[in-house]
Parts: C-alpha cells; sequence; structure tokens
C-alpha cells in the first residue's frame, strides 16, 4: 500500500469512534428521527468529507484530492440509489420508523466489511491482470443500460436467497417485538422480521457494491482513496435516508442520471490504455449529470405525479 498503516488505523479509529458516538450517545434510545435531526447529520458527514479531502489535498497533492471528491461524489450519488430500495424493503415489511436506524446502522457496518474485502480484491485483480480493468467497465456499461431502460425495481423477500437459506435453520416469529432482532420464546430462539429486513438490506448492498466499487476504480486505485470515499458516501447514507425519504420519488430522473454516469465510468475504463480521460473532465462530467438530473426532476415532474 502506498499509504503507511498508521494512517489506515487512525482513520478506522475515527470511523469506530463516530459509529460508537451514533449509537451510545445520540441513538441510545429509540426514537423516530426527525428531517432536522437528519439533515442536520447529513450536513455534518458532508462537512467531513469536505474536511477530509482539505487534508488529502495538502497531504497527496491537487491529484488525489480530486480524485477523492470524485470518488465521494460518485459514491455518494449511487448510494442515493440505496434509500429507493430501503424505502421498498422497509414498506413491505411495515417497520415502524423508530426502529429503521437501528438496522440502518448495522446494515452500514455490515456494508463497510464487504467495501474492504470488495475494495482491495478490485484493486488486486487490476494490478495482477491488468484486462480485469476491460471486464469491470463492460460491467458498468452493461449495468447502465438495465437501470437506463429497466427502472422498476420491486422487492420479493420471499425469492431471496439468503433469506431462503437463513429460513431453513431458525424460524422467525410473524411480528415485531420491540427492536429486538432475536426473542426466546419457550425455551426456543426466534428471529424477528427486523433481522430479515437487516439481511436484506445487506444482500441489497452486496449488490450495490458491484456496481459502486468498479465505478470508483475507474477514477483512482490508490486504496486509501477508494476506501475513504466510500466510507463518508456510506456513513452519512443513514441520515440522508431519513432527510429525502419522503421527497425521494420526486427525483424520479435520478436514477437515469446515475445510468448515463455508470456508462461514462464504464467507456473511460475500456479507453484506459487508448487514452485516460482526465479527472476533472470527469468530474464535471459528473456532478452536471448528477445536478441536471436533479433540477430537470424538480422542473418537471413525473407524469403519474401530476
Amino acid at each position: 500500500m502506498d499509504t503507511p498503516i498508521i494512517f489506515w488505523i487512525l482513520f478506522n479509529v475515527f470511523v469506530l469512534l463516530m459509529l460508537a458516538l451514533d449509537l451510545g450517545v445520540f441513538h441510545r434510545k429509540t426514537h423516530e428521527v426527525s428531517v432536522k435531526e437528519a439533515l442536520t447529520w447529513t450536513l455534518v458527514w458532508v462537512f467531513l468529507a469536505m474536511v477530509f479531502n482539505a487534508i488529502v489535498f495538502f497531504w497527496k497533492g491537487q491529484q488525489q484530492a480530486l480524485e477523492f471528491f470524485t470518488g465521494y461524489l460518485v459514491e455518494k450519488a449511487l448510494s442515493v440509489d440505496n434509500i429507493f430500495v430501503f424505502i421498498m424493503i422497509f414498506t413491505y415489511f411495515q417497520i415502524p420508523t423508530k426502529y429503521q436506524h437501528k438496522i440502518l446502522f448495522w446494515g452500514i457496518l455490515g456494508a463497510l466489511v464487504l467495501r474492504v474485502i470488495f475494495i482491495f480484491a478490485g484493486v488486486a485483480l487490476i494490478e495482477k491482470f491488468h484486462y480485469t480493468i476491460y471486464f469491470l467497465g463492460a460491467l458498468l456499461i452493461y449495468t447502465g443500460y438495465k437501470m437506463f431502460f429497466h427502472n422498476d425495481a420491486t422487492i420479493d423477500p420471499e425469492k431471496n436467497p439468503a433469506i431462503r437459506f437463513f429460513r431453513k435453520f431458525m424460524p422467525v416469529t410473524p411480528q415485531l417485538h420491540g427492536s429486538k432482532f432475536f426473542v426466546r420464546i419457550e425455551k426456543k430462539n426466534y428471529a424477528t422480521p427486523l433481522f430479515l429486513v437487516l439481511i436484506l438490506i445487506e444482500t441489497s448492498d452486496l449488490i450495490f457494491a458491484v456496481d459502486s466499487i468498479p465505478a470508483i476504480l475507474a477514477i483512482t486505485q490508490d486504496q486509501f482513496i477508494v476506501f475513504t470515499s466510500n466510507v463518508f458516501a456510506i456513513m452519512g447514507l443513514r441520515s440522508l435516508y431519513f432527510a429525502l425519504a419522503g421527497v425521494i420519488h420526486r427525483f424520479w430522473l435520478l436514477s437515469y442520471g446515475l445510468a448515463v454516469v455508470l456508462i461514462f465510468v464504464g467507456v473511460k475504463m475500456l479507453l484506459i490504455d487508448v487514452y485516460k480521460i482526465p479527472i476533472e473532465w470527469s468530474l464535471v462530467f459528473i456532478a452536471f449529470v448528477i445536478a441536471a438530473s436533479v433540477i430537470v426532476s424538480l422542473k418537471i415532474p413525473e407524469k403519474s405525479q401530476k
């Protein structure tokens, strides 16, 4: 690794401290997260990401700082797509708002572990087998195409292989038991629907990681930059969910914008040995597409919403 191990340790200690502060202090008691609280935490995580971006600028230089910011922007935009899935999952299981934060907390903690594995595996593959980058580029173009023309995701937990496998080994209660993931009834252990929702959150993030990790690897292959930009985007996802859950349906063009971004990044990966698109151009294009899709969505409501 180009970055000394001490910086990895310090960054992960910072992440663990923030998680402990979140769960142990601010959300020790189960409560509904208000929009005001969610917006405050969203701004806090964006501010922390920009402070870290400034540190990267003075530490590693302008190029790495641009790579971090572009990667953060891509991961943040792609994470918004997760919110649509979260809403469908919580709606399907009729999970009260006051329990959703706990599920997202543990779900995102698991997502961080999965992302670390994906990042190191992805970088190692590209370094050892350079042609892998063409496969990842083609995968992103295919994913972008599917997102653009098949934008009608549905949730059917009974068809989820992880849930079907879990049910074979542990029974699940038909109703919730407060905020508990597991309960003991008549000397027998049961999982609650909350744990099934956690499994769905984790498996959905695994699917999203298949798209997002190759996308940022097209921007930079510096493992520390890839990891930190991912972490800041994911850590702010919970608060962003509660801030946007009520209005996310208005951004009906965002998924199309994300599809264009994925296709662009995929093309960038395919052209890497022919022409390396400057990071400044990538940043401007990605920011323009995401901003345009949000603005146009608000200016021109979807026909079904009129």
